[in-house]
């Protein structure tokens, strides 16, 4: 696994579900308009 280093606000733990013929990731509704990273922690077929 790389290391990165972001600076910002928050921190929001989550998990893509499905959506069509991608995924998403729902983010607080005050984070609306903001500028955002997603950064993928583990494989999309692992168990963790």
């Amino acid at each position: 696994m790389n290391r990165f280093e972001i600076e910002g606000h928050e921190v929001l733990d989550g998990t893509a579900k499905p959506s069509g013929n991608s995924a998403h990731v729902i983010v607080p509704k005050r984070w609306r308009g903001a500028d955002v990273k997603v950064v993928r922690v583990s494989h999309p077929d692992s168990d963790e």
